[in-house]
């Protein structure tokens, strides 16, 4: 609902019921993961997605239903089902999909949700999704608070704590309990859509590149920040995409902000002058960033490396290090570097080859072997 949530917001501000879509589970080469949503509104208009166009109109006939009946729907459309080609569904996978109407009586916590979300402050909500229990009852949980029941006092004690873990990680799933809220057991499904804050991007070095970059990272979801030591380079009107733009020495923010970095976290630094970037990725491979890359010729990489030797950075950090950063797209423009860029960050997340789709076997969809991602 990330992506959403603006006309969301709105909807909900009308104080009329519309039907919110969401994956709360997937099988094999689902074209979206669990989280995706598809909002619908009284008038028929429909906003998001859950399949990227595969069973669109099915949910969307579907949202109509829950609308008028006011009553929640879990759906399973897959390649297994005789309807699947019928939906559109070809792709060899399997969504489930509970689609729920909301309004200000049946969800009053949607606008804290939303609020929190925008603030950055990490929010999860956790919905029954199947088995026994209430399907659509639902506990809003933050860090300090949470709000609503799941219909089993037990159960709401033992999603409260679990579901904290899950938003430290950033984790959306499914949960499994017992009919009396017992950890052993799966005759209850809960499902956890975690809206921990977006992943950071640090850009380091207010260049032409740098725009690019930041604007290609806002674009991936990344909250980018634009780190300069000079005033006159590192100013919010040349980079309109940033969250923020910070006027220091690279190495010095980096330090002040060293125990907010995780996995999660993207680093480029695109200053290739080592009076900036040595001591900048001195600080930066001693976190724990799931990507560091730093841009220059290999020539540049080679004196890089030689300085960071002689600063007493052991090997095995200098491996973490992608310089000449990006993949080996051919880029030639400062959009097509930051593509590059972001193509590296992906893999990065992902484990992917960097090969033609075309010239690989097996499944589309990998599992994350490294964060440094969304």
């Amino acid at each position: 609902m990330r992506d959403i949530r603006q006309r969301v917001g709105e909807l909900f501000g009308t104080g009329e019921t519309f039907a919110l879509a969401t994956v709360v589970d997937t099988y094999h080469s689902a074209p979206r993961e669990a989280g995706a949503a598809m909002a619908v509104s009284s008038s028929g208009e429909a906003v998001g997605s859950v399949s990227g166009g595969c069973v669109e109109g099915a949910v969307y006939e579907l949202a109509q239903e829950v609308m008028a009946t006011g009553e929640p729907v879990r759906q399973k459309y897959g390649i297994s089902d005789d309807d699947a080609f019928s939906v559109g569904l070809t792709c060899g996978g399997t969504l489930h999909v509970l689609v729920e109407p909301v309004s200000t009586t049946l969800y009053p916590q949607l606008r804290r949700v939303i609020e929190a979300i925008d603030e950055h402050r990490p929010v999860a909500v956790a919905t029954v999704a199947g088995g026994l229990g209430s399907l659509g009852a639902r506990r809003v949980i933050w860090q300090d608070a949470a709000e609503g029941s799941l219909g089993i006092p037990r159960l709401d004690d033992a999603v409260d704590d679990d579901v904290r873990g899950m938003l430290a990680q950033g984790r959306t799933g499914i949960l499994r309990y017992g009919a009396g809220g017992e950890r052993r057991g799966d005759e209850v499904e809960i499902f956890v859509q975690s809206f921990a804050p977006a992943p950071r991007m640090l850009v380091f070095g207010a260049i032409d590149f740098a725009a690019a970059v930041a604007s290609v990272g806002s674009f991936l979801g990344y909250r980018v920040t634009v780190c300069d030591a000079r005033p006159v380079f590192a100013t919010a009107a040349r980079f309109p995409r940033a969250d923020e733009v910070v006027v220091k020495w690279p190495h010095v923010y980096l330090g002040e902000i060293e125990d907010e970095v995780d996995e999660r976290t993207a680093i480029c630094v695109l200053t290739h002058d080592p009076k900036f970037d040595v001591p900048v990725l001195e600080v930066a491979l001693r976190t724990s960033a799931g990507y560091i890359g730093a841009m220059g010729s290999r020539r540049t990489h080679d004196d890089r490396l030689a300085r960071l030797r002689e600063a007493g950075i052991p090997e095995e950090q200098l491996a973490r290090l992608h310089s000449p950063i990006g993949l080996d797209l051919g880029a030639r423009t400062l959009e097509e570097t930051a593509v590059s860029i972001a193509a590296e960050l992906i893999q990065t997340r992902w484990g992917g080859s960097g090969r033609p789709l075309h010239a690989t076997d097996g499944r589309i969809h990998g599992e994350p072997i490294a964060a440094g991602g969304r």
